[in-house]
């Protein structure tokens, strides 16, 4: 699904330049759930950046769903992230004059589906969330957990192939990112694939994989065993 070879990206610095990536190779098949992990300056937001396509790399390859990224002006870029990605953020990132329905019926409205379809789809993937009965309700009205849901519903309702999340739980309490978290692992149990960014071990534990970064470079690859310990496989 995801496939990156050698890749580098820096970024000009006055008269020099941070060199951010440094040749990483990563490899994400479909239906896998990732996390990675790193501290900050790592590299991981610039990383998950550019499998979002919201940034370019410098050198390397990258193929998403077996097509090259390469020389991608903002138009088609944006329609291969309404195909392909869906994005959940730490700061839920909902238009707060819209209510929880048409925030999550946004996307459908780029793909050009009419207003009546959208809503319908939209309440469907409001009611996958737990969150039916608070379609209605702005974002003002809604706790910290149930508008991190109605991200992941608006991630999914276009019916993309991956799932992006840059820090899901971060502004959450640990009660409440347990339930975010036990909602994107049911995700992934029917297929979806999905990226995990996080700074919190206990999150990451519950992804098959964790990819630690450090200056640039991936420094392990883990496969997750879900009785709390890890084989080392890279």
């Amino acid at each position: 699904m995801i496939r990156i070879k050698k890749l580098h990206k820096s970024y000009p610095m006055g008269k020099s330049s941070l060199h951010v990536l440094k040749g990483l190779d990563l490899e994400v098949k479909e239906g896998e759930f990732i996390a990675i992990m790193g501290s900050s300056g790592s590299g991981k937001s610039t990383l998950l950046n550019i499998i979002g396509l919201l940034d370019t790399h410098d050198e390397g390859e990258y193929y998403l769903n077996g097509e090259l990224i390469e020389n991608l002006n903002e138009k088609k870029a944006a329609i291969l992230r309404n195909k392909f990605l869906g994005f959940i953020f730490q700061s839920f990132n909902l238009i707060t004059y819209k209510n929880a329905l048409e925030n999550v019926a946004l996307p459908l409205y780029y793909q050009g589906m009419k207003r009546v379809e959208r809503n319908k789809k939209a309440l469907q993937y409001l009611e996958k969330v737990g969150l039916k009965d608070w379609a209605h309700h702005l974002p003002n009205e809604l706790s910290g957990g149930q508008k991190q849901r109605v991200a992941v519903a608006r991630a999914l309702v276009g019916n993309p192939k991956v799932i992006l999340a840059d820090e899901p739980t971060g502004a959450l309490d640990s009660e409440t990112s347990a339930g975010v978290m036990k909602l994107l692992r049911e995700i992934n149990d029917e297929g979806m694939t999905l990226v995990v960014i996080t700074h919190e071990e206990e999150i990451a534990e519950m992804s098959d994989r964790i990819i630690r970064l450090k200056d640039g470079i991936i420094v392990s690859d883990e496969k997750v065993l879900h009785s709390d310990k890890a084989i080392t496989t890279k």
